[in-house]
C-alpha cells in the first residue's frame, strides 16, 4: 500500500536568530544562524485528490518563521537558566552570566533549551495546532526539519492524532 505527502521548503522558509544552549552545565556563547524550515505533511488524499494545499502549507509555516526570525530565543523551561522580564526587558542568567534583552526582540519559547530538535518540536506543535492542519480528517503525520546550517539539521515527527495516514 502507497503513501502520499506532500512537503515544502522554501527561500522564503527561514528565520534569522540568536541564542545559545545549555549543556553539561556549561552554556555556550551567544550566536546565531540562518535556520531554514521544511515540512512535510502525510496522509490520505481528500475528496479534491490533495494531502494538503501547498500553497496554504507554505503560507501557514512562513507566519511561524516570521514570528521568530531576527530574535533572541530563550527557553522558558530551563533548568539552568533564570528568565524573568522587567521594565521593557529581559533578564538570563546563567550561574554568575547575566545577559539583558529589549523585550520586543526576543521569543520565549516553552522549550527546555533551543537546540535544533527543539526548535523543530516547537514549530511542529504551532502548526499542528493550527486549526486546518488540527481539523484535516485526512493527515496522520506531520514532519518537521530545522535546518542550523548547511548539511546540519534535526527532524521532528509527530502522529496526528492516530489518525490513519
Amino acid at each position: 500500500m502507497g503513501e502520499f505527502a506532500v512537503r515544502v521548503t522554501k527561500d522564503y522558509l527561514v528565520f534569522c536568530a540568536a541564542h545559545f544552549i545549555t549543556f553539561g552545565g556549561e552554556c555556550e556563547a551567544l550566536h546565531g544562524h540562518n535556520y531554514r524550515v521544511t515540512v512535510t505533511l502525510r496522509g490520505r488524499t481528500d475528496e479534491n485528490y490533495y494531502v494538503f494545499d501547498f500553497v496554504t502549507l507554505k503560507r501557514l509555516a512562513k507566519a511561524e518563521c516570521d514570528r521568530l526570525d531576527h530574535r533572541m530565543l530563550l527557553p522558558t523551561q530551563n533548568r539552568h537558566l533564570e528568565v524573568r522580564t522587567a521594565d521593557g526587558s529581559v533578564f538570563v542568567r546563567f550561574k554568575e552570566k547575566l545577559y539583558q534583552f529589549p523585550e520586543a526582540d526576543v521569543v520565549l519559547l516553552p522549550i527546555p533549551n533551543t537546540t535544533a530538535e527543539m526548535l523543530a518540536r516547537y514549530l511542529a506543535q504551532r502548526l499542528r495546532s493550527h486549526p486546518l492542519i488540527a481539523q484535516a480528517p485526512n493527515l496522520g503525520v506531520l514532519e518537521v526539519e530545522v535546518e542550523e546550517s548547511f548539511g546540519q539539521s534535526a527532524h521532528y515527527r509527530e502522529n496526528l492524532g492516530g489518525r490513519e495516514a
